[in-house]
């Protein structure tokens, strides 16, 4: 650096009114240290605060300039694509660049650095008197050469010996210690696959569509729309070889950490230590192991849920997006990004392939790809190996309950559960509800119990508390009604707890799994529970959405949806379109190994379209009949949709706060740019804090998020804004 330097830092404070880049000195002290990337304490008004340097230059624009205190971490957070990248997001998301770098940047040193650990090492031959050793001690010497870096124990261990014999070696120098940094691998038990399958006739065109876009070197987006079962996976493992003997790395993302696991064992078994993993569930030290593998280029095969989108590549070829109808990929907290559009940003920056895989696609990228303007359309319709997809039979519940059926299982479920059982065969019930009740009422004057801190029913557990899902809250089931003191508490609503409690009283001889958010709270608790299931040492699991996609589970031969009607009842234009999924995607987990699968769905409403189009596995006739009906109401994907979510803890000035932003969106606003509200969420507290909303809807995407960004830029200034928390989602998965 010459002898008088600045450089460029955006500081860590999310307000769009210094969302820029600043200048500061660079002390002489600090030059040699300092690089793009590093994370730095700058003077800022009176304050200090945390920024990142993004570039230098040898002439501040401003004079004077207050110099860099001090050095935080000198390792870079993130590379220069990256830094593109959250400029993008910025204006994408109309969030500030400091908010993108938070979604981005590497672990901290601080409290995720590296871990050490002595190791031995033997001295070369040349330099050692053999003749000198005794047996024990040359045997231990010779371990120590082909097992370089093992400690004092393993080594004693590994040579047969006593720790004592390596104390002396290492007095005589004949042995020597060294300190290494010890990777934290967080899947290190996955042993190497079996051989290459056999590709069935569709895949192959497939997967030559896909290698003809490799060797263009341009970005190429395909969807790749197989039925369950079809093999999809394979391709993507095919795919990555390719992209990897090119000399170029590959980004494979899944929705959910439960879905990653069985993709990570399958990558690791074929790739073996090129794999790198990163999703929420590593630990700190595991993530800052895995982050920094990557960025220095030993791992170009990165495997994860959405935070991997981030992942430090520096040269990607391939990008996989499992599962991409899957809303977990839609961010719900600022910014809220989409990860396959980011995906698709970083695949534009090097020029990669972008395959987007699914069952079930998204309506916007179906049709996408039936134009040809924005994606190859890559089909698999037969299951590998010649298995048919299962049949479905729907069962209508209102019939059971007319029959004097009040149970949770039909008598047609209950039925083919016991068949199932008789034949050594494994089931899944599949229920998008945790807990055993859903809202528990006073009978005598009608009250919910509710959450003391959000607008929203009380879930009872098995275990005698009352949860709140949004914050946590617990209380104990109260013998009297708080408002009237009436014993008269009554528990309504089914939920995965009551599911199980039900299933082992009606088939007590079977072994029972339960899989949703209570019994994963452990690291790799998930993991364990699907390994077990697997390998055959339970014969029924029940989960949520968890286990509804992507599993391989061959010996489950019965899938029974126990109320299909949770998902179409919401009030959201996508409850549909969410509904054709899951029953479509559970469904799939039926008969992919050699016997025959069989599907029962329970619902009130066996007439839907969506619950039609479900049974007969049928896409096209729900595709068609949705997008008429999204057009005609002026729904995605023939609009934009963008809400804005207030939040504060005084609801007056909240409501003030709302209608200002309101009066200003019709200041600045355009014809074609529709408002509705402000208006409470279905869920109008959450941890305290008052909340409201604006949707606004738009056929222009620019329109609508230029009209928004000025507005929002106008609200800064008033006074009604202070202590209101304001975020903004562009494509909205969720009104709650």
């Amino acid at each position: 650096m010459p002898e008088r330097c600045y450089a460029e830092i955006v500081v860590d404070l999310p307000l769009s009114r210094v969302d820029q880049v600043y200048h500061y000195g660079v002390p002489k002290h600090l030059q040699a240290e300092l690089c793009p990337g590093a994370r730095v304490l700058v003077p800022f008004g009176r304050r200090e605060l945390s920024g990142y340097v993004v570039g230098f230059r040898s002439h501040a624009a401003v004079d004077p300039v207050k110099d860099i205190v001090k050095i935080l971490d000198s390792r870079p957070a993130f590379t220069p694509e990256l830094y593109a990248l959250a400029r993008w997001m910025a204006g994408r998301y109309l969030c500030t660049t400091a908010q993108a770098l938070q979604c981005i940047v590497a672990p901290s040193r601080s409290s995720r650095g590296p871990r050490f650990e002595e190791g031995i090492w033997a001295v070369p031959a040349p330099l050692t008197d053999e003749a000198s050793l005794t047996p024990k001690q040359r045997r231990a010497w010779l371990t120590a050469g082909e097992r370089p870096g093992l400690t004092r124990t393993q080594l004693a261990a590994q040579a047969g010996v006593t720790p004592g014999v390596v104390s002396r070696l290492l007095d005589k120098g004949v042995l020597t210690t060294s300190r290494r940094v010890v990777v934290r691998d967080p899947y290190p038990e996955v042993a190497a696959g079996a051989e290459l399958p056999r590709l069935t006739a569709e895949q192959m065109v497939a997967l030559e569509n896909i290698e003809r876009g490799l060797q263009s070197e341009r970005r190429e987006m395909f969807l790749l729309h197989g039925i369950t079962g079809s093999g999809k996976t394979e391709i993507y493992m095919r795919a990555a070889a390719s992209t990897l003997a090119r000399g170029r790395e590959a980004l494979v993302l899944v929705p959910e950490i439960t879905l990653a696991s069985q993709l990570i064992h399958q990558f690791k078994a074929r790739f073996g230590s090129l794999v790198a993993i990163l999703h929420s569930r590593l630990g700190a030290g595991e993530r800052y192991d895995e982050w920094y593998r990557i960025f220095r280029g030993e791992a170009p095969l990165v495997v994860g849920a959405r935070s991997a989108v981030f992942a430090p590549l520096q040269n990607i070829g391939l990008i996989v997006l499992d599962e991409e109808h899957e809303p977990s990929y839609k961010q719900e907290e600022s910014p809220r990004y989409s990860t396959g559009e980011v995906a698709r940003a970083r695949a534009a920056f090097f020029g990669a392939v972008v395959i987007q895989g699914s069952a079930t696609p998204a309506l916007r990228t179906y049709a996408g790809a039936l134009t040809g303007n924005r994606y190859r359309l890559l089909k698999l319709t037969r299951r590998v190996d010649g298995r048919a997809l299962p049949s479905v039979r729907v069962v209508d519940l209102r019939e059971e309950l007319q029959a004097g059926n009040r149970h949770v299982f039909s008598r047609y479920l209950a039925g083919k559960i016991s068949e199932r059982l008789r034949e050594g065969q494994q089931v899944i019930l599949f229920l998008n509800r945790r807990g055993y009740a859903t809202i528990v009422l006073c009978r005598a004057c009608g009250e919910a119990l509710c959450c003391y801190h959000c607008a929203i029913s009380l879930t009872y557990h098995n275990d005698g508390f009352l949860r709140c899902h949004y914050c946590g809250y617990r209380r104990p089931l109260p013998d009297a009604c708080p408002e009237c003191g009436s014993t008269q508490l009554n528990r309504f609503g089914t939920g995965t707890q009551r599911i199980e409690e039900e299933t082992r009283r009606l088939f007590p001889q079977a072994r029972v799994f339960r899989l949703d958010g209570d019994t994963v709270t452990r690291k790799r608790s998930h993991d364990r529970v699907l390994a077990e299931f697997r390998e055959g040492r339970a014969d029924i699991l029940i989960g949520t959405q968890m286990i509804a996609k992507g599993l391989d589970l061959p010996g489950v031969t019965l899938v029974g949806v126990v109320n299909a009607d949770t998902t179409l009842l919401l009030p959201d234009y996508q409850a549909a379109e969410r509904t054709f999924q899951l029953i479509t995607q559970v469904a799939g987990r039926a008969g992919r190994g050699p016997v025959p699968g069989e599907v029962v769905v329970q619902t009130y409403r066996p007439e839907h379209y969506s619950i039609q189009a479900a049974v007969n596995q049928d896409y096209a006739q729900f595709f068609i009949r949705e997008m008429s009906l999204r057009r005609e109401l002026g729904y995605p994907p023939f609009t934009t949709l963008a809400r804005v979510l207030l939040r504060g803890k005084r609801e007056p000035q909240l409501q003030r706060a709302a209608r200002d932003l309101r009066d200003l969106l019709a200041v600045v606003g355009d014809e074609q740019v529709q408002v509705m509200g402000p208006a409470a969420p279905p869920v109008s507290k959450i941890k305290d804090y008052f909340r409201r909303q604006l949707i606004l809807k738009s056929p222009k995407r620019k329109v609508l998020r230029n009209v928004l960004r000025e507005a929002l830029d106008r609200f800064e200034g008033i006074k009604s804004r202070d202590r209101v928390v304001v975020s903004v989602d562009m494509d909205p998965r969720h009104f709650t």
